[in-house]
This record gives C-alpha cells, structure tokens and sequence, in this order.
C-alpha cells in the first residue's frame, strides 16, 4: 500500500513537475559521477606531470654524484658526505623530508634522514618492482614515509619512485625513492578539482536548465491545450444536451401542429356547415319550393321569393368572403414590424368596430417573414379572444425592444379568466404557444380580476442567424 501510494501521488503530478524531480536526481547522480571520474584524471595526471618534473629535477642533482651503479655494490664515503650535504643543506633540503637510494636486489644503499636503513635488504614493494620495469611511480594523499620520525608531519607529501638508468645502456640500475612537500602541488590540485566541479556543475546545470525549460514549455501548452479541450468538450456537452432538447421540442411542436392542424380544419370545416352550407341548402330549398314551380303564382310573390334566394345566396357568399380573409394574410411579408401591427389593429378595428391602442417603440429591425407572420397571428388571435371572452374592454397593443428580444403585449380590462380552465386542445392560446415556441420565443399570459395581458418575445439575433 505504501508503494501504490507513492506511485498514485507520483501520477499525479504534473508532467513538468515529474521531470524537474527525476531530472534533478539523474542530473545531479550524473554530476556527482561524472566530476569524481573527471577529478580522479585531473588528479592522476597533475601527480604524474608534478612528480616527472620533480623527478627529473632531483636525478638532475644527485646523477653526477652517483658512481657507476652497476659495478658498486655501495656508496663510498665520498658520495654519502655529498648526498648528506645536498639533501641536508642543498636545493633539496627544503623540499625532500625523505629520500632512499635502492639497488635491484632490495639494498639500500643510501637513506635519510634515518641512516640505519642503510645497507639493509629489504622486500620490494609493489610500486618499487614497477619503478625498476622501468616506469616512474607517484602517489599523493596516501603517501607515507617509513621514517616514524617524518610521519608526524602535517605536510601534504608527494611519493616518488624514480627509476635511474645507466647512461649507455638505458638499463635499470637503481631505483630513488623521496617524498616531496607539496604544498603548492596540493593547492593547484585543489584549484584544478574545484574548477573542474564548477565546470561539470555549470554544464549539467545548464544542460538542465535548458531541458526544463524545454519541458515547462511543452507542459504549459499541453496544459493550455487540455484547458480548451476541457472547456470545448463541455461547450459541446451543453450543445449537446440543448440540441437533444430543441429535438424533444420539435417533435412536440411537431406533434401539435399535425394536432393543431386537424383542429383548424374541423373548425373551417364547421364553419362552413354551420354558415354557408345552411344558407346555401336554404336558398336550395327555396329554389324547388312550390312558389316558384307553380306557374300560376303571382309575379310579386316569385318575386318576393327569389329576392330571398338571392338574399341567403348573398349572405353565404359574404361569409365565406369573411373566413377566406381570415385565412389569406396579407402583404406582410416585405413590410416593417410597425406596419404589420398596423394592419392587425386596424383589421381587428373594421372587424369590430372598436378602439384599440397601439403603442411601439421608435426604431425598426428587420425580420424573417417567419417572425412577421407569428407576430400578425399572435395580435390578431389575441385581439379576438380579448374581444369574444373580455368584451373587448380598453384593448391595447404594445411593443417594445429588450435585450435583443422584440417583444409584443396585448392586454384588456376585462374580467378575466383561469388559464388553468383552457384545455390543451383550445386552438386559441395552444396554437399561438406552439406558434411561437418553434420560432425559440417565449409565451406568456398573466391574467387577473382587473385584466388579462398576452405576451409574446422573440429574439432577433438567433433568428437573424437563423
């Protein structure tokens, strides 16, 4: 668990996040190694050039001193004063604390500043064998003398295992062994390594820098992206869901029109029995009545009979000139809103003879014939019922701009009514809801004792885009 744990926290980081700790651990793990590894070669060649030079500089000195090392089997007293005083008061007094002379075999043949090594034969060392192949040994750091008398200094010592060759033969003859103060070595040894770290940190805090750059760059914009990825796939869920929802609409609206279609006809249909087709039968009657067949009926009275006829033909013909101008609109296509509520109210006026008030907003915006038509209808219907169930009582007209939205009220003073009472059959108020609502409007009624109000709101813009 406590591992899962880390791994889910560890997941939930962020992408920049995760590379700037892993990043930052396997660049510093490189670091540390690769500057330890580079350190350790600076260190390695800085002894081995410092110990040649030194090297080079002591056989210098003390070769003229040295007889023939290959024919001596020791140093005569000569040499030996010689050593001492270069060793003891010489250039190299200062700088050598130690220094043995050994022959092949393991002799020393030379020591100071402890002389009773002298003579003694002891076993080669390791770095001693390598120096008598032929091959200069240095060491530093690790470097201690054999003398208990030197080895309670505090100096940073130099070991050196110097191989001397005879001048003819190049061959191998004794080996000299010092150990050099190095106090100025150990100082520029310092000031390498440290420059050395400084230029391993400077890269790979460079080369990390750069890389975390690279990645909180990538990270942002990935960040950014899965922002408006977000933000559009919610965009698209609310489209979504709205579009399911104006699909439900639809089909409803779909399903009352078809609905409020067959209403509508049922009506045209009764209306046209119950008007025209009665007068018409009557006049048809009258037209086979006995008064007009019998030839023996007096001229006036044929006359007074097919003035009839030709009155109840007139009265047919006026009421279907009346339904027909119900259902024909007029030229409101290309005209402004200002005159399509003219031309209702001033319908709805000849139709009734009353007064209606008309009150609209300065300004025009244009709209889809769609709009114009639903607005004609939405007056006229609402004129009507207001006249028929209200009396017709102070009826107004008003229209107004809100918030993109033309809106439209029609309102009376009459006693008013419980829209509750309306069935969802009523061709009326459920057909200008339906009427309304397929265009995206809204349709609202607010009725009480004093007066009932109609209202109506369509928004331009959506139609315009529409």
């Amino acid at each position: 668990m406590p591992l899962r744990g880390i791994l889910d926290r560890w997941n939930n980081q962020s992408l920049a996040r995760q590379f700037l700790i892993a990043g930052g651990l396997v660049s510093l793990a490189a670091m540390m190694l690769v500057g330890a590894y580079v350190t350790t070669l600076i260190e390695a060649a800085v002894t081995r050039n410092s110990a040649a030079s030194t090297a080079l500089y002591v056989d210098s000195i003390i070769a003229p001193l040295l007889p023939d090392m290959k024919t001596s089997q020791r140093l005569d007293d000569v040499t030996t004063r010689a050593l001492d005083e270069t060793f003891g008061q010489g250039a190299l007094g200062g700088k050598v604390v130690s220094f043995r002379l050994w022959r092949k075999d393991g002799t020393v043949l030379y020591a100071t500043p402890d002389k009773s090594m002298v003579g003694k034969r002891l076993d080669p060392g390791e770095d001693l064998l390598t120096a008598f192949s032929g091959q200069m040994v240095a060491q530093f750091g690790s470097a201690e003398p054999r003398d208990a008398s030197e080895r309670s200094r505090d100096d940073p010592l130099l070991e050196i295992y110097n191989p001397i060759l005879q001048p003819w033969s190049g061959e191998v003859v004794a080996v000299s062994e010092f150990y050099e103060v190095a106090d100025e070595f150990q100082q520029s040894l310092h000031q390498a390594q440290l420059r050395s770290w400084l230029a391993v940190f400077g890269v790979t805090l460079a080369f990390f820098l750069l890389l975390s750059a690279i990645v909180f760059r990538g990270s942002r914009i990935i960040d950014h992206q899965q922002q408006a990825l977000t933000q559009r796939v919610t965009e698209l869920s609310e489209l979504l869901s709205q579009n399911k929802a104006l699909h439900a609409r639809a089909q409803r609206a779909s399903l009352r029109a078809t609905a409020l279609n067959e209403s509508y006809l049922r009506r045209l249909g009764a209306d046209l029995h119950d008007g025209p087709a009665q007068l018409v039968a009557y006049a048809a009657l009258r037209v086979d009545s006995q008064l007009l067949t019998d030839p023996r009926t007096p001229h006036q009275a044929r006359e007074k009979e097919v003035s009839t006829i030709k009155a109840r033909l007139d009265e047919a013909m006026d009421e279907i000139r009346s339904i027909c101008s119900g259902l024909v609109l007029p030229q409101i296509e290309t005209a402004e809103l200002p005159d399509v509520l003219k031309r209702a109210v001033d319908a709805h006026r000849q139709r009734t003879g009353l007064k209606v008030a008309l009150s609209m907003t300065n300004g025009s915006k244009s709209l889809p014939p769609s709009a114009k038509i639903c607005i004609y209808r939405f007056v006229q219907e609402a004129l009507n019922n207001g006249f028929r169930h209200g009396g017709g009582v102070d009826q107004s007209v008003r229209q107004t701009f809100d918030n993109g939205n033309v809106v439209i009220e029609v309102a009376d003073r009459g006693p008013g009514f419980d829209p509750a009472s309306v069935g969802p059959d009523g061709l009326g108020l459920a057909g200008l809801r339906e009427r309304i609502e397929s265009l995206g409007g809204t349709f609202n009624i607010f009725t009480s004792k004093s007066g009932t109000t109609v209202r109506m709101s369509l928004n331009v813009q959506e139609m315009e885009q529409a």
